[in-house]
C-alpha cells in the first residue's frame, strides 16, 4: 500500500506560501519526503502559467493590430467562465501527466480563487471527478493584509512570469482576492468537504506568521504535522469508502 498522497491540492490567497511549500518539498530527499510528508516524486500543476499565456497572447495580438482574445486592457478576464476553464485545463493536464508517471508520484495542484470570480465553490463544481476522488486539500490560511504584504515583497519586474516572483497590482489583488469563500464552504465540517459527492479531507495550515519564506525548521515542523493529520483523514476516508462498497 502506497504511503504517499496521490493528489495534494494547495489552496490559498496569492502569495500565501503555496509555491514556497512546493519548493521546500522539492529540496527534501525522496525517501525522507515520503516518510515525513507522504509526498513522493513531485508533479506540479499550477494554473498561473496557463493564464499568463493568455496575457502574453493578448499583448502579441494587440501589437499585431488585432482584438484581444482573453482579457481587457487592464488584464481582467473578458468572461467569468474563464476561471472555470482553467480548472478544466488542470483536469486535462492531470490526464496527460498520468500517461508518463509511475505509481510513486504525488501530483501537487495549486490555485487561488476569490469570491469576485466565483470562489472555490465554482471551482469545485468544475474539477475533474477523478481528481476529486484522489485528492486531499491543504489550505494555507493568511489574511488579505498578509497576502498583500507578500505579494508586494515578491515582485520582480524582470520575471513577471515566474512562479515564485510574479505579483499582482494592489488594485487587482483587492478586487479579485480580498474576499474569499473558503471559510464559508468549510464551516460545516472541520475535516471533510463534500465535493461532487466525495468526502475530500482537508487541513488548514496557518501561515499568518509567514514560516514559508525562510523555509526553515518552523515550516518543516508545521508542515509535517499538517500533512500527518491530512494523511490520517485521507486514510479514514479511503477506509470508509472501501467498507461502503
Amino acid at each position: 500500500m502506497k504511503n504517499i498522497f496521490e493528489i495534494l491540492l494547495l489552496l490559498a490567497r496569492p502569495a500565501a506560501g503555496k509555491s514556497e511549500i512546493i519548493d521546500f518539498l522539492k529540496n527534501i530527499p525522496l525517501e525522507a519526503r515520503k516518510t515525513d510528508f507522504h509526498i513522493g516524486e513531485i508533479s506540479e500543476i499550477d494554473d498561473f502559467p496557463m493564464l499568463w499565456t493568455w496575457f502574453e497572447e493578448d499583448t502579441l495580438l494587440e501589437q499585431m493590430g488585432y482584438p484581444r482574445m482573453h482579457t481587457d486592457s487592464e488584464g481582467y478576464f473578458l468572461y467569468q467562465y474563464q476561471w472555470d476553464l482553467l480548472i478544466k485545463r488542470i483536469g486535462l493536464e492531470y490526464k496527460k501527466q498520468q500517461r508518463d508517471h509511475r505509481n510513486d508520484y504525488t501530483t501537487i495542484i495549486e490555485f487561488s480563487r476569490g469570491k469576485e470570480h466565483g470562489g472555490y465553490r465554482s471551482a469545485f463544481k468544475h474539477i475533474d471527478l477523478e481528481i476529486t476522488q484522489k485528492m486531499a486539500i491543504l489550505y494555507i490560511n493568511v489574511s488579505y493584509e498578509e497576502s498583500l504584504r507578500k505579494n508586494r515583497k515578491r515582485f520582480n519586474a524582470e520575471r513577471p512570469d515566474s512562479i515564485l516572483e510574479h505579483s499582482l497590482p494592489d488594485k487587482k489583488l483587492e478586487r479579485l482576492y480580498k474576499e474569499t469563500d473558503w471559510h464559508e464552504i468549510s464551516a460545516g465540517n472541520p475535516n471533510y468537504l463534500l465535493i461532487k459527492g466525495v468526502h475530500v479531507p482537508y487541513v488548514v495550515f496557518e501561515n499568518e506568521d509567514d514560516v514559508t519564506t525562510s523555509k526553515g525548521k518552523e515550516l518543516s515542523d508545521r508542515l509535517k504535522q499538517a500533512l500527518k493529520r491530512l494523511w490520517m483523514l485521507n486514510q479514514q476516508r479511503l477506509h470508509t469508502a472501501g467498507n461502503d462498497k
